[in-house]
């Protein structure tokens, strides 16, 4: 028997011209943070419409930077989603505030638009929405509730790249947005990030912050008609900045964001299609006026069956189903974890897995399908078959 063919959860996909193109600065000397950044800042500005973007290590640094200029402090309170990747409380976290868990809409997996009042007190600064998996969290009503209680709001577009909400793309709705250039991600340059903002004064701060607190960048420093000039300092700042080999790999991407997002979303139609007879299975929901922009492909798994009493008997059904088809060549994922969960924030906070009861169902009942620009039709046909073929036992 032969073994199957493995098709990864995801893939990077570069064409030759941005294989190339790292070879520039390469070339040029110049690698540190430079024009090939600069170029890469001016085309996500011109894709996403936002005023500034400020490319950085990560998208965890960047909103790191994002809190640290909003002046995040110890005893300062941020509303986030229970369901998200670590990083989004850790920048909390580390800035000796405390994040402040809200529970998720089972259907969108983004933050329950509905409960955040509750949880504003005279703490409250801000609130950190995330646009999970590439669908935008509702910024409407978040935005009218930051405005009504001034709070400010920093966005986690960590997977947000071609995702919109109302025409408009994510990261341009609060004080400032975050964006992650993983390799999982639609755009990589490894690792890598970029804050967008439409706030002139605070896009100035991070970029202060992210290049030691300087008041000149490298660019203006070494290009300069003053070759004498020494930058000051006026703020206690980081090594937070891209290189310009990531800068180069990321602005040639950019040629191709429209082209990526298309495929991506085509993609997603074709799962949509072959998975809408599986009532035990739950395909991504994209309401009126949201534009996905499918950084993956998350479903729930037996989601009409789930209750407190039933989460961990249904998770142990979806886990074996993950190994046959991992066993068959088809990698999946839990979409991602519950971060009120995970042992550190457990513990310091003294939260039951089933304090946020659909966070709790997401974290143990999600799956993501393998989904990436680059997919081959045969690939896809190969998940789609796979899939349909191995019925878990009890669906």
């Amino acid at each position: 028997m032969s073994t199957p063919r493995s098709i990864p959860i995801a893939r990077t996909a570069l064409t030759t011209e941005e294989i190339q193109s790292v070879l520039g600065p390469l070339e040029s000397g110049w690698l540190v943070q430079g024009p090939h950044v600069k170029s890469f800042e001016d085309k996500w500005c011109a894709f996403t419409g936002a005023p500034h973007s400020l490319a950085v290590t990560s998208c965890t640094t960047g909103m790191h930077l994002a809190v640290t200029a909003l002046d995040l402090g110890p005893g300062d309170e941020v509303i986030l989603p229970a369901f998200t990747w670590i990083s989004t409380a850790n920048v909390i976290e580390h800035q000796g505030a405390k994040p402040i868990f809200c529970d998720i809409d089972p259907v969108t997996f983004n933050i329950d638009v509905s409960q955040i009042e509750d949880l504003i007190t005279e703490k409250t600064v801000g609130i950190l929405p995330v646009h999970l998996f590439g669908l935008a969290a509702d910024m409407e009503p978040i935005m009218a509730i930051a405005e009504k209680h001034g709070l400010w709001v920093v966005e986690d577009a960590a997977c947000g790249f071609g995702s919109t909400y109302r025409g408009q793309h994510v990261g341009s709705f609060g004080n400032a947005g975050a964006f992650s250039f993983h390799p999982r991600k639609a755009i990589t340059t490894g690792e890598g990030g970029m804050v967008t903002t439409g706030d002139a004064s605070l896009a100035t701060k991070v970029q202060q912050l992210r290049d030691h607190g300087s008041v000149l960048s490298d660019l203006q420093r070494h290009l300069g008609p003053k070759p004498y000039l020494l930058a000051d300092h006026i703020h206690a700042g980081y090594n937070q900045r891209m290189t310009d080999i990531q800068g180069a790999l990321g602005a040639a991407q950019m040629e191709r964001a429209e082209a990526i997002i298309s495929e991506r979303r085509a993609l997603a139609v074709v799962y949509d299609a072959a998975f809408a007879d599986l009532d035990w299975l739950r395909t991504p929901t994209v309401s009126d006026g949201f534009g996905h922009g499918y950084q993956s492909y998350p479903c729930m798994f037996r989601s009409d069956d789930i209750t407190l009493d039933t989460v961990v008997a249904i998770n142990k059904e979806r886990n074996a189903w993950m190994e046959k088809l991992q066993a068959l060549g088809i990698s999946t994922r839990p979409a991602t974890h519950a971060v009120h969960m995970l042992s550190f924030y457990a513990k310091k906070y003294s939260l039951a897995p089933e304090a946020f009861p659909m966070a709790y169902a997401a974290n143990h009942c999600s799956i993501s399908l393998p989904l990436f620009h680059g997919m081959a039709a045969d690939e896809q046909d190969q998940v789609i078959e796979t899939v349909r073929t191995t019925v878990p036992s009890a669906a």
